[in-house]
């Protein structure tokens, strides 16, 4: 029998690579998967450090460590919360905002790649059983408590 996690870990792996190498393509070579892992978490109003901490599931530490690699990249700043000027927000710069487009389209793509290699019926039936186990999973760790 196959090792599920390691199936889904391999096709993870096969996937974001193929979206990075797309990004290359588009002319950003500088971003890694790490900074991913903050932009998809980043909401574009803005988040906070400990939020985008909490649902990335890393320390407040790692994760400023990646705000400064992005920030240094010139697609995030950081700036006082004003509820709480001691609190900070992340958002996206108009790079950032530029970034986040090419992203898309990277992703489009490599989706459309992955449909047309295995075919429309069995990618729908693939993604849409996916969801549904990712939608179990997600629901654990709700911060209102629903599930």
């Amino acid at each position: 029998m196959h090792n599920a996690g390691r199936i889904l870990g391999n096709a993870l792996m096969r996937f974001e690579a193929r979206v990075m190498e797309l990004m290359v393509q588009a002319g950003h070579a500088q971003t890694r998967l790490p900074h991913v892992n903050l932009t998809r978490h980043l909401d574009r109003e803005g988040t906070r450090i400990t939020v985008l901490a909490r649902r990335a599931n890393m320390t407040n530490a790692a994760m400023t460590e990646l705000i400064d690699q992005c920030e240094e990249l010139g697609l995030v700043i950081r700036v006082a919360d004003p509820l709480d000027r001691r609190a900070r927000i992340v958002h996206f710069t108009e790079e950032g905002e530029a970034w986040l487009a090419a992203f898309a389209r990277a992703l489009k793509r490599a989706e459309r790649e992955l449909v047309d290699e295995l075919g429309e019926a069995p990618a729908a039936l693939l993604l849409g059983a996916l969801a549904e186990y990712a939608g179990v999973v997600a629901s654990i760790g709700r911060e209102d408590g629903a599930t």
